[in-house]
């Protein structure tokens, strides 16, 4: 196997394990939450705080990576998770909870250290379709996480869940440290500050860049109300529980990697990257409106199907994009400042939306959610070309 294909095929398994160990928790954390007398609320700044400890990491991690490399980074971000998953098995509080979700959320910060991997190994013309492949880790971490997550905590317990967690980022961290190999040469290191917001600023002000960052903020704001309200919404509609809503996740896992695993290189080939993100936001718009109009529990599914087929296509189109214009010394700080907005967007969702349902209820809340995925489709019909920089050869080869 080529050297590039035997790395990639490492960062797949890492992100697959790590998303993996995500889609174990997402199934049963409302129920865990609801045991330590958490409203919808509660359970929103435990998805919440996840995503600003993210924020944190992608912030931190993606320049660090710029300057020591991907893989130390990487490495450590692994061992971070198993810490948050572990005490998320010995959780006694809802105090403790909190502090497992935060620890296991500056973890997840290691996405953008992955991207910029892939980045290091390809060609700017490839870059979309690689990105894809992070997506395809992601599908697939949604289909084996929940189940592995609904069968630990039938036989073992919530508890068991977290612990489960832990063991596959040990697993992680040993296969990574086995194979995993640094990427970054030398010559495109760059000292930069340990924290460092100029790229995220510069995302957001350079002409180039900022309806694409503008986008990554929204979608996942948008996709975040929807997070918090489907498993509220469903319980007391159609009496799930943890079993159904690893089906949900289910689904959504095999249709990301399906889509971005296979049709998305075709379909990229064909339509570029520009159009894929309108589509996509636009798809997410109309999967979200759908769900509270749905009267019986099978309606829920083809919304999943069409939420889930536009993030699929418009995910890989976003970061591709964004990788293709920035330079090979600042692959990772851009990727983390992206991944930092999207982490923000994540983060104040789940409170703003928490609290919409809670006083307003499941109709107004997925009404503002498919709100915000429509002016992300409006901001994303304003997205400049890329003009990609000519590299004869990946950095990272």
């Amino acid at each position: 196997m080529p050297r590039s294909s035997a790395r990639l095929g490492v960062i797949f398994l890492t992100v697959f394990i790590d998303l993996a160990g995500f889609g174990l928790i997402i199934p049963v954390l409302p129920y865990y939450a609801e045991q330590f007398g958490a409203s919808a609320f509660g359970f929103g700044a435990l998805v919440g705080v996840f995503s600003l400890s993210q924020f944190v990491a992608t912030v931190v991690l993606g320049g660090l990576s710029d300057r020591i490399g991907r893989r130390p980074v990487l490495l450590a971000a692994i061992a971070v998770g198993a810490i948050g998953y572990t005490l998320f098995g010995l959780a006694s509080s809802y105090a403790w909870l909190f502090v497992a979700r935060a620890i296991a959320g500056f973890a997840g910060g290691n996405i953008s250290v992955a991207q910029a991997y892939i980045a290091d190994v390809t060609l700017p013309s490839e870059r979309s379709r690689g990105m894809g492949l992070v997506g395809a880790a992601f599908g697939l971490g949604f289909i084996v996480g929940p189940a592995l997550g609904a069968f630990a905590a039938h036989y073992g317990g919530l508890r068991a869940v977290g612990f489960v967690g832990a063991g596959l980022c040990v697993i992680n961290l040993v296969s990574a440290f086995l194979v995993l190999k640094e990427s970054l040469r030398h010559e495109h290191r760059a000292a930069r500050p340990l924290v460092d917001t100029t790229h995220l600023r510069r995302g957001l002000t350079d002409p180039r860049f900022r309806h694409t960052f503008a986008v990554f903020g929204l979608i996942p704001f948008a996709f975040s109300g929807y997070i918090v309200a489907v498993p509220l919404f469903t319980e007391r509609a159609f009496g799930w529980g943890s079993a159904q809503h690893g089906m949900f996740f289910t689904v959504v896992g095999v249709i990301a990697a399906s889509v971005q695993g296979y049709l998305f290189g075709k379909i990229q080939r064909r339509t570029g990257d520009r159009p894929l993100i309108a589509w996509g936001t636009l798809g997410m718009a109309i999967g979200v409106a759908a769900i509270p109009l749905a009267g019986r529990s099978w309606q829920i599914f083809p919304c999943v199907v069409i939420l889930a087929f536009g993030n699929s296509i418009a995910a890989p189109a976003l970061t591709g994009l964004i990788s293709t214009l920035a330079s090979p010394a600042e692959q990772g700080a851009m990727m983390g400042a992206a991944q930092a907005l999207t982490a923000i967007g994540r983060f104040s969702g789940p409170f703003l939306f928490g609290q919409l349902y809670d006083v307003a209820g499941p109709f107004v809340t997925f009404a503002a959610a498919a709100g915000m995925m429509l002016l992300a489709w409006l901001v994303a019909r304003r997205i400049r070309p890329a003009e990609p920089e000519v590299v004869a050869t990946p950095p990272g080869l």
